[in-house]
């Protein structure tokens, strides 16, 4: 009687263990859920340690901090893997620790393919580890968008054109010319279209449906190159945001885009086996008008006036930095529709009686007034260089535009100081474009990656000049195109 009475007791208690434990759930008592598809070394620490293994993270978080504080990032490494096997789901040790790896410990080491694997390391914790355990947590996704666009898309850190190039190398298996071939993606036809979308799937964690709708409304986009990354993952985040993580990953959205028009959001035109040699970064201004409609978009839709002021001022602030670069891009039917554009909806935006030529002169030179003789020279070197990089790539248009964009810079110039006025003089184009391009052509110079020995060798053979190693120049040769346009005319 008393087993059968025991039997009883234990079956209706276990059955009123479920109702609690569904409960306890539903109102999130529950910080320690069960993991799916977990390495047996995570599975059986989380069942062993039971409880208990919620005060050892907390003990080892303490004990992280204060390495953190004594600037110990290798020991932080090691606690911080202990701390996500004991608590998978504790969001904010996987985004410390992400962050310790790509930018604390990748900083330590001078050579930067050793950065650059401290900063995949960054990147692979949060996107194969972190979201395996947190697919819903929108934290995470802005973090790994955070690292594609800061960490690797800009250009603050020594090594960022070691990162840029090495993950473009390794996009271009599935993406060979930077646009996406997203039906093939999602539904090969081929056994090279099978791989390519089963490694973007396994490795690198992305869907094509996905990859489609944010280049459909941001792109297009070089898929090959960070920015679309940052986007990407940004993206992903809003699927699972609140209200106020929301306008976090809409902001990350618009400084990707911002940074990849006008940073460098494209690899050279034709290029689909990326190496040192030819890899070099300009500009997406085709972006320009999917920014803008986008930006259009937002202050239709905003309803708080505040914050439309606020679209209203970036608006306009992004088409009046934009103007000046399309215009030294020989864009100029496209700088003067944003011209006009700006003029019409924003009154404010330029000094009465201001043409697009004053406009794009002052933007380069910063004139405020007062005539900036080290800014004057800033604008004319750096045209000089873009002069001789578009002269690389033939394209003669551009050579030809930017060549009388120089000129037109430099009189400008000379016409607002007095003749007398020996201390603001600038020396002669000659001089100027001669002290550019024997920088350009120094296998020592400052221009180690886009200025590899092919680019060096199609610079010279442009120009007319000796190959490189064989019989030096002589000094004149640098400056025989002062009078006409270097390259085409040299060339053809």
């Amino acid at each position: 009687m008393l087993c059968a009475l025991a039997a009883l007791l234990l079956i209706a208690a276990g059955q009123m263990q479920r109702l609690l434990n569904a409960e306890r759930d539903q109102l999130g008592f529950v910080h320690v859920q069960p993991l799916q598809n977990a390495p047996p070394i995570l599975a059986f620490t989380t069942v062993a340690l039971g409880g208990f293994r919620g005060l050892i993270a907390n003990a080892l978080w303490i004990r992280t901090s204060e390495l953190q504080e004594d600037n110990k990032y290798f020991e932080m490494v090691q606690l911080a893997d202990w701390i996500t096997k004991l608590q998978p789901h504790m969001v904010q040790v996987w985004l410390v620790q992400a962050w310790n790896m790509a930018y604390n410990v990748s900083v330590k080491f001078k050579n930067p393919e050793d950065r650059w694997l401290w900063v995949q390391r960054g990147i692979s914790l949060l996107r194969d580890e972190g979201l395996r355990y947190n697919p819903n947590q929108s934290l995470m996704y802005r973090e790994l968008s955070w690292i594609f666009q800061h960490k690797v898309g800009a250009n603050l850190d020594d090594a960022h054109m070691t990162y840029k190039l090495h993950w473009a190398q390794q996009m271009q298996q599935i993406f060979p010319d930077g646009r996406p071939n997203t039906n093939e993606l999602a539904h090969p036809t081929d056994a090279l279209w099978r791989e390519r979308s089963q490694k973007l799937r396994d490795v690198y964690k992305m869907d094509p449906a996905i990859i489609a709708r944010v280049d459909q409304e941001y792109g297009p986009l070089d898929w090959r190159l960070p920015g679309a990354q940052a986007v990407y993952w940004a993206e992903m985040g809003r699927i699972y945001a609140d209200a106020k993580d929301q306008e976090t990953l809409r902001r990350s959205v618009f400084q990707t885009m911002r940074l990849t028009c006008f940073i460098g959001g494209g690899i050279t035109p034709g290029v689909t086996n990326v190496t040192p040699d030819n890899f070099f970064l300009r500009p997406n201004l085709e972006l320009i008008p999917t920014i803008s409609s986008t930006y259009e978009k937002l202050i239709a839709e905003e309803k708080d006036p505040n914050q439309t002021i606020s679209f209203k001022t970036a608006h306009k602030n992004f088409l009046k930095e934009a103007i000046p670069l399309l215009y030294v891009d020989a864009e100029e039917t496209k700088a003067a529709y944003w011209f006009k554009y700006l003029k019409q909806n924003y009154t404010n935006s330029f000094a009465p009686g201001e043409t697009l030529d004053s406009y794009v002169f002052k933007t380069l030179t910063e004139d405020t007034g007062e005539t900036d003789m080290n800014k004057v020279m800033s604008a004319l070197l750096g045209l000089a260089h873009r002069e001789y990089l578009c002269l690389i790539f033939q394209e003669y248009d551009k050579v030809q535009k930017l060549h009388a964009l120089t000129q037109k810079i430099w009189d400008h110039y000379n016409v607002q100081i007095k003749s007398s006025e020996q201390r603001l003089r600038i020396p002669d184009l000659k001089s100027i474009r001669q002290f550019v391009l024997s920088q350009m052509l120094d296998p020592e110079g400052p221009f180690p990656y886009y200025l590899s020995p092919i680019n060096r060798a199609s610079l010279r053979k442009e120009l007319g000049l000796p190959v490189e190693g064989t019989v030096a120049a002589p000094e004149h040769a640098y400056g025989t195109e002062t009078n006409s346009v270097p390259g085409p005319q040299a060339a053809h």
